[in-house]
């Protein structure tokens, strides 16, 4: 995966179930953190699609509690063969010990997502700017998801998105929430390069996402 064109990825927390996301994803969002023994099923997957690693810390909506675990888990997942991008928090990369997982990574030519997330509320432009410059600057890609309130919140992120895809850089961006929804679907249009999306419905990982084929369909049917 080198992110120069959008990616679709199936959100799993057993990679058995990776057969059931090949019709429609480009790849496989592995949530270690929701996943039971994450290190033994990426040894032993033989799936067909890529693999993204993420390990997502409690403090940024995941389920992973120990900070140093976690990022020493991500850390060998990097360097796996079927990992070909890991998601570390923007926050882990400055302020932690995230930077020793971009670190690995680099050295096995794994690709670095750093990511933010905002589950209360969609922050003004120029901070939403500021956000994807500094995980642009640290990762190959910047990811960034709010929580939008109205439309108009989800302009501000497609702007944005348009703005940086413009220039070159690679990122990630959602509106989380029901006002934010159609933003999956569209902001590949504006040059988002990754989408997340559950095989079932009930196993969505974040609020308005669409399920697999849905959004699959949504977004083939935009472009």
């Amino acid at each position: 995966m080198n992110f120069e064109e959008f990616v679709l990825t199936a959100s799993l927390t057993d990679l058995d179930a990776e057969p059931e996301a090949r019709e429609h994803a480009d790849a496989v969002e592995f949530r270690m953190d929701l996943a039971d023994d994450p290190l033994a099923q990426l040894r032993d997957y033989d799936g067909q699609l890529p693999v993204l690693a993420t390990n997502r810390a409690e403090w940024e909506g995941g389920e992973a509690e120990e900070d140093d675990a976690r990022l020493a888990q991500l850390a060998e997942a990097a360097e796996l063969v079927c990992v070909e991008a890991v998601d570390v928090e923007l926050q882990s990369l400055t302020e932690g010990d995230g930077e020793r997982v971009a670190e690995r990574a680099r050295r096995t030519g794994t690709k670095v997502v750093a990511s933010v997330h905002n589950f209360e509320r969609t922050p003004p432009e120029p901070d939403l700017r500021g956000l994807l410059e500094a995980a642009t600057d640290r990762a190959d890609v910047g990811k960034l998801a709010v929580t939008a309130e109205n439309r108009g919140d989800v302009l501000d992120l497609l702007t944005v998105t348009h703005e940086f895809a413009e220039a070159g850089a690679r990122v990630a961006t959602m509106a989380m929430g029901e006002p934010g929804r159609h933003s999956r679907a569209v902001a590949p249009l504006y040059g988002s390069r990754i989408g997340y999306a559950p095989v079932d419905p009930a196993d969505a990982t974040a609020p308005g996402q669409y399920d697999l084929a849905t959004l699959a369909r949504l977004v083939d049917d935009l472009r």
